[in-house]
């Protein structure tokens, strides 16, 4: 306990305050401007997995230093320019694409926009909910990527860009067997469908089932690399699956999935599910 106050008493006795004027106040807000919009921007991506890493190695620094761990001190302190030069590397795409979206935002953009805390409409809901079991039923295998906040763009440029609707009418057209864009997954965006044919990681989860095919360890491995939630369509079986946070849960009805992509949805789940048995009371 008196190292511990030993540590404080020294690194705050040689704070002071300094003169503060209009100039610093606008400094400061800008700055934190950039660095909130900075955090937005790295929470649609994969870096923000690697920003909560640097912060728990953050914690064990402090940790060792207010302890005098010198073995740990000097392991970070040697590390630290290799580790810098790694992480450049590592994330050069998503580095290079956040310049490239930087030069192509307007000014208001930047500031940000005012966006609803809904992902997605009551309506693309339902679509989604129709088209999964109507593909169900004849066995028409599917899989449908619903975006989350971690960016899929990387996965969306590998397939052919739509920009349409979500409607049951076109997911169900789109996987027709034999047609052009019936291979891959489909990513939707909000209430937008914006591309088809897309190429997915597909999981090296060994505790997956070995009679799963491509489709659903491509579910499950987008799902491990983003907080994306996947909808997928057996051929074989005819079953409906949901793959989210890498976890495959196989066999769902059509009031659970409502349930889910509620919850996905940012909507009350009890509310909704109420509305949803009222829906299919009337049809």
């Amino acid at each position: 306990m008196e190292r511990l106050l030993d540590f404080f008493d020294t690194y705050f006795s040689r704070l002071s305050v300094p003169q503060f004027g209009i100039a610093d106040a606008a400094e400061i807000l800008i700055l934190a401007f950039v660095i909130y919009r900075l955090i937005v921007w790295v929470k649609k991506t994969r870096a923000w997995y690697l920003v909560k890493g640097l912060l728990l190695l953050l914690v064990i620094w402090v940790i060792a230093s207010i302890c005098e761990f010198n073995a740990i001190l000097w392991l970070f302190l040697n590390t630290l320019s290799v580790g810098i030069i790694a992480i450049i590397v590592i994330f050069q795409p998503e580095l290079r694409r956040a310049l490239e979206q930087l030069g192509q935002q307007s000014f208001t953009g930047f500031l940000g926009e005012n966006r609803g805390t809904e992902r997605f409409s009551d309506e693309t809901r339902r679509e989604l909910i129709e088209a999964a079991f109507s593909m169900a039923k004849v066995k028409t295998g599917a899989l449908i990527i619903l975006e989350g906040n971690v960016s899929l763009e990387e996965y969306e440029r590998t397939g052919i860009p739509l920009d349409s609707v979500v409607s049951a009418a076109l997911l169900i057209n789109i996987f027709e067997h034999n047609t052009p864009l019936h291979d891959g997954a489909v990513i939707v965006r909000e209430d937008r469908l914006v591309a088809a044919t897309c190429i997915l990681p597909v999981s090296d989860n060994m505790r997956l089932s070995k009679e799963l095919g491509t489709r659903h360890r491509a579910g499950v491995g987008i799902s491990e690399n983003s907080d994306c939630l996947a909808l997928i369509v057996s051929e074989e079986t005819g079953k409906v699956s949901l793959a989210q946070k890498g976890q495959l849960i196989r066999g769902v009805d059509e009031e659970y999935l409502n349930s889910r992509l509620v919850e996905y949805q940012n909507k009350t789940v009890a509310q909704s599910r109420l509305k949803f048995r009222k829906e299919r009371a009337k049809s």
